[in-house]
């Protein structure tokens, strides 16, 4: 990047925070996409001339409201909930529902924003939007959960609609939650439409949804792997997590030949020498899709490790792919797998990695997957899921995966196209950046003013 463009980049980024005060996470977004395309603003004209950088870094809307509800005592309980509308320009906007008692506006602007390039990469017609609660479903029972769910899309169906606005799940907001939205949903509406996905197979979801994220991952290290002469077989990863994109990503990489040595969740990691095998993992599944346990019951019962309060990065493997939260590893993180030879990082997460950790990782020439390509199965396959319910169809599992493979094949494209090697890699964090900036910049440039 020219020192024009770093002058450039720092002006914007000034002008962003001021703006936006007190928000690390969005500016971090911000700042890895802003500094991949500025040298492709300072080419540009009518991106320049059309302001699509202030543009795209504003969000159309943020819908705040309140949510309230009663808990198993009879007590009046309050939550905040938001809906952040980032970016309409290719579809309507796409992207899911967060319950977590961290949920704030920076986490939910961040999201949007990411979400926004991730789905353009996809290509499908889908905006970007992010949306949730500070509402803690943990320890809630099953009716509590139901109340404040009703409660929530009370509000919340205003605002939403198949061409407008769908959203899915995400952290905290499962199958449960999502049966309960579409629920009152359809209760207040008198009509049974495509609003939300990941919705049930029994009432409009589609095959293949649950796993999308976690064996997307894996596809788009599987292309990796292949455009660098190499394959998955015999190899070991490190995974973090054990929510959905955890367990299916450990799912596929079984299926593909490579071991997974770890899992994790808040309280710490399992690290498990033998691999965690179709049996185990059925187990693990049970324990935290069912019964909502803790992680450490997996080495209870199977006799391994368990390292409690840590993240797994100094387990040593071919592969590490971060699935559980935002800035999971820092740079200390970053050395130890350098250290290890990693031969590459796959974001299964959301923005998983810091900028300092990247950083590290690029300069020793460590292949770097970015969430916003790498994680985009769940929202390709949410996007087949609209596609079947305007159509009133279902497919196969075998057909939804197909496709699955198909785009995550295609973004793998797209990153190529768009990219240069930097320490004898490819970077794919520019190549995704660009790829998915351009498709919406100028569909913006070709709206106007608006």
């Amino acid at each position: 990047m020219t020192s024009k463009s770093f002058y450039d980049l720092d002006c914007f980024m000034h002008g962003l925070k001021r703006r936006n005060p007190a928000e690390p996470n969005f500016h971090q977004a911000v700042h890895e996409v802003v500094e991949s395309v500025i040298p492709l603003i300072r080419e540009t004209q009518a991106y320049r001339d059309a302001s699509i950088l202030e543009r795209l870094t504003e969000p159309d809307r943020i819908i705040t409201f309140r949510v309230t509800w009663m808990d198993d005592a009879g007590n009046t309980r309050v939550n905040r909930a938001w809906r952040v509308q980032f970016n309409n320009s290719i579809g309507p906007y796409k992207g899911g529902l967060r319950f977590h008692k961290d949920v704030d506006l920076d986490t939910l602007k961040f999201l949007g924003f990411e979400q926004t390039f991730k789905n353009s990469l996809t290509g499908l017609p889908m905006g970007g939007a992010k949306g949730g609660s500070n509402f803690n479903p943990k320890g809630k029972s099953d009716g509590e959960v139901m109340r404040f769910c009703h409660a929530m899309m009370t509000e919340l169906q205003r605002h939403i609609g198949e061409d407008t606005d769908v959203p899915a799940g995400d952290i905290g907001v499962g199958g449960r939650e999502l049966g309960y939205l579409f629920g009152q949903y359809k209760r207040l509406n008198n009509r049974f439409a495509g609003v939300l996905t990941g919705k049930g197979l029994s009432f409009g979801g589609s095959a293949g949804r649950k796993e999308a994220t976690g064996h997307g991952a894996v596809y788009f290290l599987k292309e990796i792997l292949e455009h660098q002469g190499e394959g998955l077989s015999g190899k070991t990863a490190i995974v973090s997590g054990s929510g959905n994109v955890a367990l299916y990503a450990i799912e596929k990489l079984n299926e593909l030949g490579c071991k997974t040595l770890t899992a994790s969740d808040s309280s710490g990691f399992i690290f498990d020498p033998d691999g965690i095998t179709d049996e185990k993992l059925e187990f693990l599944k049970e324990l935290k899709e069912v019964r909502r346990g803790r992680i450490h019951e997996y080495a209870d019962k199977f006799g391994c490790e368990f390292h409690a309060g840590k993240r797994p990065w100094s387990v040593k493997a071919d592969f590490a792919l971060p699935c559980a939260t935002q800035n999971e590893i820092d740079a200390e993180d970053a050395r130890e797998l350098v250290s290890n030879n990693v031969h590459a990082v796959i974001e299964g997460a959301n923005m998983p990695t810091t900028a300092d950790a990247v950083l590290i990782l690029q300069q020793a020439g460590i292949t770097f997957g970015p969430a916003k390509a790498a994680n985009a199965g769940g929202v390709a396959v949410s996007g087949l899921e609209q596609s079947q319910n305007a159509l009133r169809i279902a497919w196969t599992h075998e057909e939804v995966d197909n496709r699955l493979q198909g785009i995550m094949r295609g973004i793998h494209q797209k990153c190529l196209r768009h990219s240069e090697e930097v320490h004898g890699t490819v970077d794919y964090i520019k190549g995704a950046n660009i790829a998915g900036f351009t498709k919406v910049a100028d569909a913006m440039v070709a709206y106007g003013a608006v």
